[in-house]
């Protein structure tokens, strides 16, 4: 809980300090990385770094929070943390790091904002922090001792066992222990983290969701080549080189499943809505449906440029059709097959059965839209989950 006293001077600056916030965040990073560069080498994207899209979710997080903080006093975003806990907790983020960041952000804001920044600002924002730090710290560890492991020491060797292109852009790598270890437990709908070593030496890492049943002896990820664009950003370092340097044999760093946009169980119908890459995700959820022998009514909805770009698309027809109720709707904007529509998802004709739970996932713009189009239909908003490849622009742009 926020202390009254900080409370005040929190919400009297709040307007300069979110006005500023993007700012901040981008002195941020300058100086954290020129003190610790190889935080920028071996943890943070680099490729989110030099679109500027990690600056916005930053800045989006702190005033979030921040903001939560006055509007609810005595309560957290638990959606919020949850969600950059699991983040973190994959990358191996540890307590001893949070005084660093905070050195740096403290930093930042003094000389952004400048004589604006008094004694009894800079408290009431270090409390602010702290309170926000402590509380990812808490999530973080128990998520490590849920995977039995050391807070920080996610990394195991996981060997490359088959590799299958499903598109012209999309490859399945299917992986194993490489030192026979049993495999982490997982949940329908979490990712993991895998470290590769860069030409240039550096350990980059990305989250890849699990595409297969979750309690599988092995793991399979499927891995979709970013090619950058001039607005996108540059093409994607770790997507490129697991396309075009890793093959069958070839050991991965990869660690333990996190991620809290998980398959609830329950008796309640179920929506499942994707676009592009992100049906990833879904497979594994509709794989876990299938294996438990779900009755409930399930909609499985899907959007992609095409069908011969719509990764796992057997996949994702044949998982649907296992289920006793169940129902499949593929959208395309071009070729659509019979049986498909074209142009973007619509749910005007979607029959949405009351008490369904939703999960959603792929590019923000079309989770926004599905979303809105739910809620409309009735769809209470806490019963719509989502996930976010990359950095959470949600609370962000919101």
């Amino acid at each position: 809980m926020l202390s009254e006293k900080s409370a005040e001077t929190v919400r009297a600056t709040l307007p300069a300090v979110g006005a500023a916030v993007g700012d901040i965040a981008e002195l941020f990073y300058t100086k954290l990385f020129a003190a610790h560069p190889e935080l920028l080498r071996d943890l943070f994207n680099r490729g989110n770094q030099a679109a500027g899209v990690q600056k916005q979710a930053l800045a989006g997080s702190i005033a979030a929070f921040a903001g939560h903080l006055l509007a609810h006093p005595g309560t957290r975003p638990d959606a919020m943390l949850s969600r950059i806990a699991h983040k973190h907790a994959s990358l191996g983020v540890t307590r001893e790091q949070y005084p660093v960041v905070h050195k740096h952000l403290f930093e930042a804001i003094a000389e952004i904002l400048g004589d604006a920044v008094t004694p009894e600002v800079a408290e009431a924002w270090d409390e602010v922090y702290w309170l926000m730090a402590n509380a990812l710290c808490a999530i973080e560890e128990r998520l490590y001792a849920e995977q039995q492991v050391a807070a920080g020491d996610v990394w195991r060797p996981w060997q490359v066992t088959a590799r299958i292109e499903e598109t012209a852009d999309c490859t399945t790598f299917h992986l194993a222990p490489a030192d026979g270890s049993p495999v982490p437990a997982a949940k329908p709908g979490q990712y993991v983290s895998v470290q590769v070593e860069l030409p240039d030496g550096a350990r980059q890492i990305r989250q890849y969701s699990l595409t297969g049943a979750p309690g599988s002896p092995t793991r399979a990820i499927t891995v979709k080549r970013i090619r950058g664009a001039a607005a996108a950003g540059p093409d994607g370092e770790v997507s490129n080189h697991l396309h075009d340097r890793v093959t069958v044999g070839d050991v991965l760093r990869v660690s333990p499943p996190y991620g809290d946009l998980v398959l609830q169980d329950s008796d309640a119908p179920v929506l499942l809505a994707s676009a592009g890459i992100g049906c990833t995700p879904m497979l594994s959820m509709l794989e876990h449906l299938a294996e438990s022998g779900r009755t409930a009514p399930v909609i499985v909805l899907h959007a992609d440029r095409s069908p011969a770009d719509h990764a796992l698309r057997s996949d994702h027809r044949a998982l649907a059709l296992k289920l006793t109720d169940a129902t499949a709707r593929f959208w395309y904007e071009a070729g659509a097959e019979p049986g498909d529509a074209e142009g973007r998802m619509d749910l005007a004709d979607v029959e949405v059965a009351p008490g369904t739970t939703a999960y959603l996932c792929g590019p923000l713009p079309f989770m926004r839209a599905v979303r809105e189009q739910l809620l409309a239909k009735g769809v209470p908003a806490a019963d719509i989950h989502y996930e976010v490849f990359g950095p959470d622009m949600w609370l962000a742009s919101a």
